[in-house]
């Protein structure tokens, strides 16, 4: 059942340019797609699964402005701009990240592009990595635009490339879904040279276009979008990324990832299959559907996500008169939650022709052996700064007499949402970026009492500011704690405007975040050290009694560049005698470097692990942690 893949580079690239294969992740093949396609300006958001290939592109080819944007709806308005003179654009984001650039998402589309624009969005079914398992091709409904999902690294890098034909040809942009399994997968991909395109930047006046004041306007664009969607529609009823395999009567349509799954089941099945292989959820090819699905006794969709597909199918079939059964997600034989996997679709495809599916069970040995491995949850890197900010705030509470539970303190995007575990369990709420204070702002007005908002230094950049505007504005009673360790530590060390460096190497102009959020107008500003909790401690105790809003700046660099760098500090050491062993360095702090030994009731120093933060000599009550300079001081 192999199927001809005729992908537009394979015919459209003379014969004599090089190509050549590399081992890729997705992301890195979507990268090197884009260079290929001559792609002029790259911007988005850091956000797993997406990080890599604005990266990858800065890496390849330091030419191209591929740079991070504080938010975005920051990036796809300047990638809109670029892409309005002409050039080819690239903006990338995760799943939640469509939600923040979902209000210029809907005006764009009205307005058109001139130079292709791809705004990659990766989904995060499971979810591995994000907070819910949106599925971003209803965006594609929403705001009338082509959605493409590639189902491998190889169809990634070569669907990238029709996609800026697509928008090209059409003046729309294009929504590129793509899912955890394409972006991080690694195989062997065929590439070829990187293309500059001779294009002079140029901006025309089209005040119906561009201006979304125009009523009258606006509906002749909803048209013209219309009229576009319409034609694309009818390109991907023949557009070489879908294809149908096999002849049975037993219709399998399916969509990305899961393609992959299909296909490795379908030989261990008896069964009269047909398969639809889609890259193109939206607009749904109907043509190419409906005359799949006349081929066939009933059909089921597989999918990973929401029963998007599904739906547009059952629709396809209603409006053509087909009485086809078709299932998926909606009629059980896939979970609406989670990712799908090898064993659910074949355990589907048996359900489909009448057998039994089979369940796996765990050998006995197995089960015991996970029996006795120990639990490890996530924890905050040993001398992570945001572990001094924490236990400080908790502290200084409980020196306030206000109790641990009397004060909410609201969390944010980033590793500090890690202080949700124990023993800190210091955060009440995380789910946004930048709701922290936003809900602090409620809470307080709601509680008539001084709320606590934590933030890391790159989400106050993207959606903090303005939600701290409103507080001083409002004059509402929040402390704000902005943990600034310099950099976008999460998603794996980028820069942001608060550090002043780029992806590139360029020197762009650091932001002082003390003295922005001075020129906000908060009164009570103070940055410490967070390795410092007494400083710390003390400075919290003063914020919490100031009417108002108030800011503390946490600020110390991330530990792991540190460690990179090889400038750790001393490494403190137990003495012995003075330890008791009651363990509350271990329990104040959580630090994965502090082991307690029960054969003698001593607390040990994993040296391999410490990096000399000395958030743990400041902890123990019996001075029982020293550092050796200390020592040698006689203190």
């Amino acid at each position: 059942m192999e199927a001809v893949k005729a992908y537009p580079s394979d015919s459209a690239e003379p014969k004599t340019k090089k190509r050549e294969r590399k081992l890729l992740m997705g992301n890195e093949a979507i990268a090197y797609g884009a260079l290929e396609s001559g792609v002029a300006f790259a911007t988005g958001y850091p956000g797993t699964p997406s990080t890599e290939v604005i990266e990858t592109i800065a890496h390849l080819k330091p030419g191209v402005f591929a740079e991070w944007a504080p938010n975005e709806k920051v990036a796809l308005e300047e990638a809109a701009g670029v892409a309005y003179t002409g050039l080819r654009t690239l903006v990338t984001m995760k799943c939640v990240g469509l939600n923040v650039a979902a209000d210029p998402l809907m005006s764009l589309a009205y307005s058109g592009v001139e130079g292709g624009l791809v705004i990659l969005v990766a989904d995060d079914p499971g979810p591995h990595t994000s907070q819910t398992e949106q599925d971003d091709r209803y965006y594609g409904k929403i705001s009338l635009l082509p959605v493409l999902e590639p189902a491998d690294p190889q169809e990634a890098h070569d669907l990238i490339i029709y996609a800026y034909e697509l928008s090209e040809r059409y003046k729309v942009p294009v929504i590129f879904r793509t899912t955890t399994r394409v972006n991080h997968t690694t195989s062997d991909v065929e590439v070829s040279e990187f293309v500059e395109l001779e294009r002079e930047p140029k901006f025309k006046k089209d005040i119906e276009r561009y201006v979304r004041a125009s009523m009258e306007g606006n509906r002749k664009r909803h048209k013209w979008l219309n009229e576009t969607l319409a034609k694309i529609e009818e390109e991907f009823n023949s557009m070489p990324f879908n294809w149908v395999e096999g002849n049975g009567r037993i219709g399998i349509i399916v969509e990305g990832a899961p393609y992959n799954y299909v296909r490795e089941v379908l030989p261990k099945i008896e069964g009269d299959f047909k398969v639809l292989k889609l890259s193109t959820p939206h607009p749904l090819p109907r043509k190419l559907v409906v005359e799949f699905l006349k081929g066939v006794d009933f059909a089921i969709v597989v999918e990973d996500g929401a029963p998007f597909l599904e739906e547009e199918v059952k629709i396809a079939a209603y409006e053509a008169g087909l009485n086809v059964p078709i299932y998926g997600k909606r009629t059980g034989h896939f979970p609406l939650e989670g990712e799908l996997t090898p064993s659910l679709v074949r355990n589907a495809l048996l359900r489909l022709i009448g057998e039994e599916g089979e369940t796996y069970e765990k050998p006995e040995e197995v089960k015991y052996a996970e029996s006795l491995a120990p639990k490890r949850p996530p924890v905050m890197c040993p001398g992570c700064p945001h572990r001094g900010s924490y236990r400080a705030a908790l502290d200084a509470l409980r020196d306030l007499k206000l109790g641990r539970f009397s004060v909410p303190i609201h969390g944010d995007i980033g590793c500090y949402a890690l202080s949700l575990l124990p023993p800190l369990e210091a955060i009440w709420t995380e789910f946004v970026m930048g709701a922290s204070i936003s809900l602090a702002n409620g809470q307080s007005v709601a509680m008539k009492k001084k709320v606590i908002a934590t933030i890391g230094d790159s989400t106050f950049f993207h959606n903090g500011i303005q939600p701290l505007v409103d507080a001083v504005y409002k004059n509402l009673d929040v402390l704000v704690m902005i943990l600034d360790n310099r950099t976008t530590a999460m998603t794996g060390h980028q820069p942001h405007p608060g550090t002043g460096g780029s992806e590139t190497g360029r020197k762009f102009n650091e932001i002082d975040i003390e003295a922005l959020v001075k020129a906000l107008g908060v009164k009570y500003v103070k940055t410490v050290d967070p390795y410092d909790l007494k400083a710390t401690r003390e400075a919290i105790k003063e914020a919490m009694q100031v009417e108002g809003p108030a800011v503390i700046i946490a600020k110390q660099e991330c530990v792991i560049p540190v460690i990179r760098r090889g400038e750790i500090g001393e490494i403190p050491v137990v003495v012995e005698e003075k330890c008791t062993g009651c363990k509350a360095c271990i329990l104040l702090t959580g630090c994965p470097a502090l082991v307690y030994d029960p054969e003698t009731n001593k607390v040990r120093i994993d040296n391999l692990l410490c990096t000399g933060c000395g958030v743990c000599n400041q902890t123990c009550p019996f001075d029982a942690i020293k550092f050796p300079s200390e020592l040698e001081r006689g203190a």
